[in-house]
């Protein structure tokens, strides 16, 4: 264990897998999950969220996303946590130091990249936070399971910040694999990983094409309409919740029983589920590659995350997928094949 106020002599890297929401997303949002129980299927994927910790060389405070080109440099004192784009880096950083520091602040450089902007409905900024705390975790020799640093990490970002969201993200990073998880009244959580066969894995890995829309969309806004239509009960709303959860049932059974075809039933189904939730989830740009996607052999598709941009998910014949993947690229969105990841974050130390 690294004593308060020390500083490890060696670097920390942390890694945590950005996830599909297959079914289910949006049950995990209170209020609906302390009222009626959330439940969501999703899969993490080959793309990360990535942290470094480090001494800093000048005996400053250093927070850095190398992808976007943000910097902030300071004194090693506890940071402010609102405001500005590295938020999520200085509330880990100012959690840790007063949870297992003692307020002491060690003079660190804290940096990250990831594998997918913000907003892209793939749990990029949940998975970062994720990063985060668990190479904080290596580096402190902290006492902390996957279950912990995921609950820390939807504390972080939930509660401290206030970001909105649901609890689903901060789950899949920590976790990894292919997971039907459980949200129940008073913040419990069950993750229930599938024991899939190799064989199924392998044909709805070889189905999938994802797609990126261009358009990084704030989540927020559709989010808090999904909140506002919650707490006061609106039907529509509702309606489109419960069949989200039943569709997170249903793709458990189509994963676990191999039938590729249902999955993409499932996935349209969960579609126009989802679009009952909250105006501004379709979009002319979503609608225009969804329909291109149909009529290019598609089986279903639905978008990941909240909507109104990001990425979306297509099941195809595997012996169409290349054909799909051209043709929405050819239309001006970015599409590609993904492969399935069983674990989930990671750290290790870097000797210098």
């Amino acid at each position: 264990m690294v004593r308060a106020g020390q500083v490890p002599n060696w670097g920390v890297r942390a890694r945590a897998p950005l996830r599909l929401g297959l079914a289910g997303g949006g049950t995990d949002l209170s209020p609906y999950c302390d009222q009626f129980g959330g439940a969501v299927l999703n899969a993490t994927i080959d793309r990360f969220a990535f942290a470094h910790i480090d001494a800093h060389p000048e005996g400053r405070l250093a927070f850095r996303a190398r992808d976007i080109g943000v910097e902030e440099v300071m004194d090693p004192v506890l940071p402010p946590t609102h405001g500005g784009e590295l938020a999520l880096h200085r509330a880990v950083y100012r959690h840790v130091a007063e949870q297992w520091l003692d307020g002491a602040t060690p003079a660190l450089t804290v940096s990250t990249t990831s594998d997918a902007p913000a907003g892209s409905g793939l749990g990029s900024s949940s998975a970062l936070v994720v990063a985060l705390v668990e190479a904080f975790r290596v580096a402190l020799d902290l006492p902390l399971g996957p279950y912990d640093v995921a609950r820390l990490a939807y504390r972080i970002e939930r509660v401290e910040l206030g970001l909105a969201g649901g609890r689903q993200d901060q789950y899949a990073a920590a976790f990894g694999g292919v997971n039907f998880i459980e949200f129940l009244a008073e913040e419990r959580v069950v993750v229930n990983p599938l024991r899939v066969r190799r064989a199924y894995l392998n044909e709805l890995e070889s189905s999938l094409v994802v797609c990126f829309t261009g358009q990084s969309r704030r989540s927020e806004t559709i989010i808090n309409a999904q909140v506002r239509g919650l707490t006061e009960l609106d039907a529509s709303v509702l309606d489109g919740m419960h069949r989200l959860k039943q569709d997170a049932m249903a793709m458990k059974e189509a994963v676990l029983e191999g039938d590729i075809r249902r999955v993409a039933r499932v996935l349209m189904r969960s579609w126009e589920a989802k679009k009952m939730t909250a105006a501004g989830i379709a979009t002319p740009k979503v609608d225009a590659l969804f329909d291109l996607a149909l009529g290019e052999g598609a089986w279903g598709g639905k978008v990941s995350g909240a909507g109104g941009g990001g990425f979306l998910m297509f099941c195809t014949d595997p012996e169409n997928r290349y054909r799909l993947t051209a043709a929405l690229n050819e239309a001006g969105g970015a599409a590609s094949a993904v492969k399935f990841t069983l674990d989930g974050a990671e750290a290790w130390s870097v000797p210098r």
